[in-house]
């Protein structure tokens, strides 16, 4: 099962620590009074804490059906001189012993045995495990204050902590220690501006008296101690409940646990920072009670605490009445998965749509291209129950599929110009490559390989053009982390990643693979416009970590080793290698979730480019069948696309019931897309019957067969084409404008469109069928469909009511039809 899409399966913390380290479990009182009702749990169900400065966060819930009473239970404490516990069953110590936290919900109770250790003889506060943590919660080292790169004011601390030592330096020593006063910790810098005594640009952090300001003091009284360099440090933290359903409006509280390289824990769920991807299904606050809200849907709560970072998943169901059965007939296992995910959440899919909106919708998807009046009329024609999917193999075998493809990976790979002349041919040669390479179906691996592993010039290796924008090994990963692993790397060059594993050794350890790239140009360099970049291995070359100056060996993100690669072999293979491997946990879901995305409009990952282990599915079972049945395929792409499109789910209607109206995630219906800027335009070419005129290429060349961005159209521009700028899809803007209501209403090309003595309008005008038959191919050819009778009767009357102006009327019809919503649309 891939890693970051499976749920995280964890035990129960029974016990915290304090800053020594000691194993609490060791010393662990006993278990729950035998007074506990038998409907009711409190996790942990004992607790020690060792040191004045140990909490321990409860959460209490129903012992058959797991629902969340925190928010209801009351609690005490049998000898508040032990421990204090506040309303939302946080534990403190207050002296060494032992006693009982009581928490009753309605008639039940449960005792949860108390043990405190070490209060009046703590040992040191660990700097980097205690004190940094509250200066990471608090947001003072967060980028957009002390952590920011130049600091704030002259106080710089590193960016969410992932540098303690820096911190320590920073704030005993540097302005000969003039933040920290030992004598009266309570007048230091740290404090009083923390508590807005003094003027603090960023407001009052801290309230005097409580757990983080006392800890801060003591740290402060005790000479700053720094703590042992050989400390335990935390290895991963651990959320309980990993997930849960909640009814909407519910509440449910985190716990979150640290565990040590010795194997250690403790309660860090008061320091934890928390956020959820999708707010609005479920918010959290601060101290990691989760609230879902009024949508239905799934949504991930990122827990994160020293560089670690874990995932609370939260499922809200619909509520109300249930439909008892769906009528829901799965063509595969896409439809099952998705099935059993709408039962789970209470909704009822769409009916299928129409067969003229499938033909638009899979004509538009898969080649870009509107289906012909002949198209639809045999399509609908055809009773055979597998027309659908012969269809879509139809559509496949086309070269406007590989046209198509061809624009979004060229996009995607960063072909362009820019403006620099000598690149045409490169451009033009890699472009071609590509729509090759996805006419024949080259499976995906290979496809990758053949870029990431390119060597020669852009006459022999057209995907050596790729690397023509790339000339560090830094931009090689932040383009082929976007591009094949669908991650977003780029923090990591700096820092450690804030919402993921990785550090900047795991990134530098990844250009590593790229650290004997060569590149030179060659003797017909600017003949005959070449643009002759030559790549090639060297026998050597090192990719050091700059900040540590440790030159740093290839090795795949998240692996234990790196891997050798002798000088006679090119360490991008070993690269390609890594990522085709069938256990590799990336490589599959950065494709899989594209294509998904490109055909539902949005990805079972959203952003598309951006999948981590806090940012999973929405379907996590959906997205694991499809990506191992993509690398069961042999990375074959055609297969994947038959996947999607011949799942009823691809083919329901866009038309939402009682249930699914406010569903953005699960599919149940299907959520209508505007068309892409290219296929927008060779649509409207299509209706008004006047070809596309680009600069320099041949009158009648599609938009889908544009090679580059480049080439001079206003249209494309206004309706979103990228500039290739980076490797992110966001480029591509498919919002709705002003600017583009109005080229469509009135510009000087639609309107010469319309009015083209070879246009469509003019044939139709001289055309001597029935004015209601004109009508019905009109429609047929934007929307897929036969006009209503009401449409019909309003166009025939318009055309009709001007005899002598049949043209125009025509021109207006025609107008009207690309401006409605229904033709810019796929749905």
């Amino acid at each position: 099962m891939r890693s970051w899409i499976a749920a995280t399966t964890i035990g129960l913390t029974l016990a915290a620590i304090g800053p020594d380290g000691l194993r609490a479990e060791d010393d662990a009182p006993a278990g729950a009074s035998s007074s506990a009702s038998p409907s009711l749990r409190a996790v942990p169900d004992a607790a020690v804490l060792i040191g004045p400065d140990a909490v321990q966060q409860l959460a209490v819930e129903g012992v058959e059906d797991g629902r969340d009473r925190t928010s209801s239970a009351s609690f005490s404490v049998g000898d508040e001189g032990v421990a204090v516990v506040d309303a939302s069953g946080m534990i403190s110590a207050r002296g060494d012993g032992e006693t009982s936290v009581i928490v009753e919900v309605g008639g039940d109770r449960v005792e949860v045995p108390v043990k405190v250790r070490r209060f009046a003889d703590p040992p040191p506060i660990h700097f980097a495990n205690q004190v940094v943590p509250i200066f990471t919660k608090l947001g003072c080292n967060g980028g957009g204050c002390h952590g920011k790169s130049g600091g704030q004011n002259g106080f710089r601390l590193s960016l969410l902590g992932f540098e303690p030592e820096l911190d320590y330096e920073t704030l005993v020593k540097e302005g000969r220690g003039r933040r920290v006063f030992p004598t009266a910790p309570e007048r230091s810098l740290l404090l009083t501006k923390a508590v807005a005594e003094v003027p603090h640009g960023g407001g009052k952090k801290l309230e005097p008296g409580s757990h983080e300001y006392d800890l801060i003091r003591r740290w402060i009284a005790e000479g700053m101690p720094e703590g042992a360099p050989d400390a335990p440090t935390v290895a991963r933290i651990e959320v309980h409940p990993p997930d849960r359903v909640l009814s909407r409006g519910a509440d449910q509280q985190l716990l979150v646990t640290a565990v040590y390289t010795d194997g250690a824990t403790e309660d860090v769920t008061r320091w934890t920072q928390y956020e959820s991807n999708v707010s609005d299904v479920a918010a959290v606050e601060s101290g990691g009670r989760v609230r879902a809200g009024e949508l239905p849907g799934m949504a991930a709560v990122m827990a994160r605490y020293q560089g670690q970072v874990a995932v609370f998943r939260a499922t809200v169901p619909r509520g109300g009445p249930v439909a008892e059965a769906i009528d829901f007939e799965p063509s595969n296992y896409v439809d099952e998965l998705a099935l059993a995910q709408w039962r789970e959440l209470g909704l009822t899919p769409s009916d299928v749509c129409s067969d003229e909106e499938f033909i638009r919708r899979a004509a538009l998807d898969i080649t870009g291209t509107l289906p012909t009046v002949a198209e639809v009329d045999a399509f609908l024609a055809d009773e055979a129950p597998d027309k659908r999917a012969r269809l879509v193999d139809e559509l496949l075998g086309r070269p406007e599929y590989a046209a198509t493809f061809a624009v979004k990976w060229a996009e995607i790979l960063r072909n362009k110009r820019g403006g620099n002349a000598s690149y045409q041919r490169s451009t033009y040669r890699f472009y071609d490559w590509i729509r090759r390479q996805i006419d024949r179906n080259t499976p995906f691996d290979e496809f990758t390989r053949r870029i990431l592993a390119a060597s020669g010039t852009p006459e022999t290796a057209p995907a050596t053009a790729w690397y023509r924008n790339l000339t560090q090994p830094d931009q090689f990963v932040d383009d082929a982390a976007q591009v094949f692993l669908g991650m977003r790397l780029q923090c990591a060059k700096c820092h450690h990643h804030p919402f993921e594993a990785w550090s900047e050794d795991d990134y530098y350890g990844f250009a590593a693979f790229f650290g004997r790239v060569g590149r030179k140009d060659s003797t017909a360099a600017g003949k005959d416009g070449r643009d002759e970049l030559v790549i090639f291995t060297r026998r050597s070359g090192q990719v050091p970590n700059p900040k540590t100056g440790q030159v740093m060996e290839p090795r795949g993100l998240g692996e234990p080793a790196p891997i050798a690669v002798p000088p006679t072999e090119d360490p991008r293979d070993a690269l390609v290698d890594w990522l085709a491997d069938p256990e590799n946990d990336f490589f599959a879901p950065a494709v899989v979730n594209r294509y998904w995305a490109h055909f539902f409009s949005r990805g079972l990952v959203e952003p598309i480019d951006d999948l981590r282990a806090t940012n999973p599915a929405t379907n996590p079972a959906l997205m694991e069948a499809l990506c191992d049945d993509f690398v069961a395929s042999g990375y074959d792409l055609k297969h994947l696309i038959r996947t999607i499109c011949n799942s009823r789910l691809y083919g329901l209607s866009s038309l939402p019931n009682g249930t699914n109206a406010d569903d953005t995630q699960s599919f149940a219906r299907f959520y209508p897309k505007r068309m892409g800027a290219e296929v927008l335009l060779d649509a409207m070419a299509r209706v008004t019957g006047v070809p596309n005129r680009f600069d320099g290429l041949p009158a009648g060349t599609r938009a889908i067969e544009l090679p580059d961005e480049s080439v001079r159209s206003d249209f494309l521009d206004t309706f979103g084409r990228p500039r290739r700028e980076t490797a992110c899809e966001c480029e591509r803007v498919g919002d709705a404008s002003l600017s583009q209501s109005l080229m469509l209403l009135n510009s000087t090309d639609i309107q010469s469109r319309l009015a083209d003595d070879s246009g469509r309008a003019a044939a139709l005008a001289a055309d001597p069928r029935p004015v209601e038959e004109k009508v019905e191919g009109l429609f047929r050819l934007a929307f897929g469909r036969d006009p209503s009778d009401s449409e019909l009767a309003t166009a025939a009357f318009h055309v009709e009511s001007r005899p002598d102006a049949a043209r125009e009327a025509f021109e207006d019809i025609l107008w009207a039809l690309v401006n409605a919503k229904e033709f810019q649309f796929i749905d």
